[in-house]
C-alpha cells in the first residue's frame, strides 16, 4: 500500500506480513519516536513522523517552541545573555535616525551586542544624523515574541568605569500590541525636529534617568510579557559615554508559543478516525490543540492587486497563485492570504487535553490534515506535547456519504419524530459499511423504523447511550450504492443549532476508522441539507421542566421512597453556573445538591434527605430552588418538598 506524504524523512513501518493487504487501517504518530509502534489485535500500516520535519514550503510554522521528540514552549535560562541571540530566535535590532527612519542597526553598533567586554560603542554623537543634525542614540530590542524579562544590564569597559558611564537615558518597553499603539505614555523621537517617517513607536517608562552616577547599570523589568525594549540616550561630544555591552536576561516559558505542522498528505481520500495524544502541564498553563483536514495540498488562497481601483485577483499570469509565485510577487502586488475554504474545513474547536482522545474533523473522506498546536504559559507554568496518533482507512468506507435531519426545528424539550437519511456513494475500493453511529443531545426516546429506498428492513439497536445509539442494518456495499437509507427516531433537543452527527462503519472490521457522514442533500425530496437543528418558541427559557418524582418522601431507611429524585432540563445554555440548593421556610440554606458548570440537556440530581452535616433534617416543608447564571441574567425555579417519617 503506497503512502505519498509531504513530510519528509519519514519512516514506514509495516505492522502487518507482506503478503496481507487487505487491511486499510494506517497509524500515524507525529514525534514520541523514542516509542515503540502502537500495538492492535489486526494488521495495519504505521507511518512515523517527526516534530522537527517543519518546512515553510509545505505550510508548516513553529514560534517560540522546543522541539525535540516532544513539544513545549520555549523557557528561558536567566543566566543567559540574549541579546546577541534575538536574530537566531526571530528577533531583531532596530536603530532609529531622523528622515531615515527605523533600520537595522549600523556595523558601528555591533560592538555593544558581540558578547565580547573589551569592545564598545561611543556615545559621542559621531553616528551623525542627517543634514549633520546631532540626535540621540535610539535602539529597540524585538525579542521576537512575548517574554518574561527578569533585567536590563548596560556597563562600560572596565578601564572606563569611572569616566564614561551614562548618565542620561531612557528605558523603556512595550508588549507588540498594535491596538495599544499612540496610548504609551512614551513617544520615541517627538522632540525631534525632523521626525522620520514611520517613526511613530511608543513605550512604557521604566526608567527615566537624568543624573545617574552608576556605572554599571542593572535595571529590574516589571513583571509581565515584554515584546520590545528601547533605549535611549543623548550624544555627549564632550566627555562621551560608552557601553561595552547591552544585555537582557529573562526567565520562565514564553507566555505564547505556536507550532503548526506541515500539510500531510494521506496519499488519497481516506476515512479519518481518532485522534490520541500525550501532554501534561502545570497548573496555570494551557495547551490548545486544534486541526484541519483538506482535499489539496495548500490550505490557503492567495490574492494579487491589479492596481485597477480595490480589485484583486487570485491569478498571475493566467495561472491560479499558490505560495511560491505569491512570494515571489513584489510586496506592493501582494494584496493578502485567506483561507481556502472551498477545499479546506476550518480549524476545529480545540479539543479538551484532558480526555487524551477525539475524532478527526473531516466531514468527508480527506486526503490532507493540518495540526496546530498554541501553549499558552506563565513564566513558573508550561506545557508539553509528547505526540499525536491519528488513524485512517484507505479505502474509506465511503467515498461520500451525505445526511441530512428532518425537521430541522422542535420545540425546545419536547419528544420530536426525526428522519436520518443517508445517501451513500461507493466505488469500488470503499470497505462498505452495515452500522451507524448517531450521536443525540439525550438518550433517545425510541428508534421506531429503517428504511432502504422506502421499503422498511430489518435493524438491531446495538447499544442505546445516554447521548448516542448504534444500530445494524443491511449491508451497504457497491451495489446499493445511490440508494437512500432513512432512520426513524424521537428524541429531544435543548440547545439552538444542537448538530446530530453521525458515522458509518463496517461491524466486520471494528479496527477500521469509523466515517464522519457530510451533511447535504441526501433526499431531494426534502428541504433540509443540514443535520443541525433549531428551537422554536423558547422566549429565552433557560430552566424547563423541573420535576419531582414526589411531592414529599419518606427517608427513614425502609428501602421505600428514601431518597427524591429531582429531574430539570436547561435550554440553549453554553457552559454555564448552575446551583440547587434547599431551604427551610425561613429562607436558611440547608444543604447543596449541585454546584457546578453545565450546559444545555436533562439532567438529574437525588436528595437523602440529610442537611450538610449528614444529618436528617425533621419533617416539614422544604424549598428547593434551582438557578442557572446565564447570559440573560439569574434564572430560577422553585419546588416545595414535603419530608414526612
Amino acid at each position: 500500500m503506497s503512502r505519498r506524504l509531504v513530510l519528509p524523512l519519514i519512516a514506514l513501518v509495516f505492522c502487518a506480513t507482506l503478503t496481507d493487504v487487505s487491511h486499510a487501517l494506517t497509524i500515524y504518530r507525529i514525534g514520541g519516536s523514542d516509542l515503540p509502534p502502537p500495538e492492535r489485535d489486526t494488521p495495519f500500516d504505521f507511518i512515523q513522523l517527526e516534530w522537527a520535519d517543519i518546512d515553510a514550503k509545505q505550510h508548516g510554522s513553529t514560534l517560540l517552541t522546543e522541539i525535540s521528540t516532544t513539544l513545549a514552549p520555549e523557557q528561558l535560562d536567566p543566566a543567559v545573555n540574549l541579546t546577541p541571540l534575538l536574530d537566531e530566535r526571530g528577533g531583531k535590532i532596530e536603530t532609529l535616525r531622523s528622515i531615515v527612519g527605523w533600520a537595522d542597526f549600523p556595523a558601528r553598533d555591533a560592538p555593544m551586542f558581540d558578547g565580547d567586554p573589551t569592545t564598545h560603542f561611543l556615545g559621542d554623537g559621531d553616528w551623525g544624523g542627517d543634514y549633520g543634525a546631532i540626535e540621540n542614540k535610539v535602539l529597540v530590542f524585538d525579542l521576537g515574541g512575548l517574554f518574561n524579562i527578569d533585567r536590563v544590564r548596560f556597563y562600560p569597559r572596565e578601564k572606563h568605569l569611572v569616566d564614561r558611564f551614562i548618565q542620561t537615558f531612557v528605558v523603556g518597553i512595550n508588549d507588540g500590541d498594535p491596538l495599544k499603539d499612540g496610548t504609551r505614555e512614551y513617544l520615541v523621537g517627538e522632540r525631534w525636529a525632523r521626525r522620520p517617517p514611520g517613526a511613530r513607536k511608543d513605550f512604557e517608562i521604566v526608567l527615566n534617568a537624568t543624573e545617574n552616577t552608576r556605572s554599571d547599570i542593572v535595571i529590574e523589568m516589571p513583571d509581565r510579557p515584554i515584546r520590545n525594549i528601547l533605549f535611549e540616550a543623548p550624544a555627549n561630544i564632550r566627555g562621551a559615554w560608552e557601553i561595552a555591552e547591552f544585555e537582557i536576561y529573562g526567565s520562565g516559558f514564553a507566555p505564547q508559543a505556536t507550532y503548526v505542522s506541515n500539510v500531510i498528505d494521506l496519499g488519497q481520500p481516506v476515512s479519518l478516525g481518532r485522534l490520541n495524544w500525550s501532554a501534561q502541564k502545570d497548573e496555570g498553563a494551557a495547551i490548545d490543540l486544534t486541526m484541519r483536514s483538506g482535499d489539496d495540498s495548500d490550505p490557503n488562497t492567495y490574492w494579487r492587486k491589479t492596481f485597477r481601483g480595490d480589485e484583486t485577483t487570485r491569478y498571475s499570469d493566467g495561472k491560479a497563485l499558490v505560495l511560491a509565485t505569491y512570494n515571489r510577487l513584489d510586496k506592493g502586488e501582494r494584496a493578502g492570504i485567506t483561507p481556502d475554504t472551498e477545499n479546506w474545513q476550518t480549524w476545529s474547536p480545540p479539543y479538551d487535553l484532558v480526555l487524551g482522545s477525539g475524532d478527526l474533523a473531516g466531514n468527508k473522506p480527506r486526503q490532507f490534515v493540518q495540526f496546530a498546536v498554541q501553549f499558552s504559559s506563565t513564566s513558573a507554568a508550561g506545557g508539553w506535547l509528547h505526540y499525536l496518533q491519528f488513524e485512517v482507512s484507505n479505502p474509506p468506507v465511503a467515498s461520500q456519504a451525505l445526511a441530512e435531519i428532518v425537521p430541522v426545528e422542535v420545540p425546545a424539550g419536547a419528544i420530536t419524530q426525526f428522519t436520518y437519511k443517508i445517501l451513500p456513494r461507493l466505488a469500488g475500493t470503499d470497505l462498505g459499511f452495515d452500522s451507524i453511529e448517531i450521536k443525540t443531545p439525550a438518550r433517545v426516546a425510541s428508534i421506531d423504523q429503517v428504511r432502504l429506498e422506502g421499503l422498511p428492513v430489518d435493524f438491531t439497536e446495538v447499544r442505546v447511550e445516554e447521548n448516542e445509539f448504534e444500530l445494524r442494518i443491511p449491508r451497504m456495499d457497491l451495489q446499493r450504492t445511490n440508494e437512500l437509507l432513512e432512520v426513524d427516531f424521537q428524541a429531544q433537543v435543548f440547545q439552538f443549532g444542537t448538530i446530530f452527527a453521525a458515522r458509518i462503519f463496517d461491524s466486520e472490521q471494528p479496527h477500521e476508522v469509523h466515517q464522519e457522514v457530510t451533511a447535504g442533500d441526501a433526499d431531494q425530496l426534502v428541504d433540509s441539507n443540514t443535520l443541525s437543528v433549531g428551537l422554536i418558541n423558547i422566549d429565552k427559557k433557560a430552566v424547563n421542566d423541573l420535576r419531582l418524582t414526589s411531592r414529599s418522601f419518606t427517608p427513614n431507611g425502609d428501602g421505600v421512597n428514601d431518597q427524591l429524585k429531582i429531574q430539570y432540563e436547561l435550554l440553549n445554555l453554553g457552559a454555564v453556573p448552575v446551583a440547587i440548593d434547599l431551604y427551610d421556610l425561613s429562607g436558611r440554606r440547608i444543604s447543596e445538591l449541585y454546584h457546578g458548570i453545565a450546559t444545555s440537556g436533562r439532567f438529574a440530581v437525588t436528595w437523602d434527605g440529610r442537611d450538610a452535616q449528614a444529618k436528617l433534617v425533621p419533617p416539614g416543608l422544604y424549598i428547593l430552588r434551582l438557578e442557572v447564571d446565564s447570559d440573560g441574567g439569574i434564572k430560577s425555579e422553585q419546588r416545595v418538598i414535603s419530608l414526612v417519617y
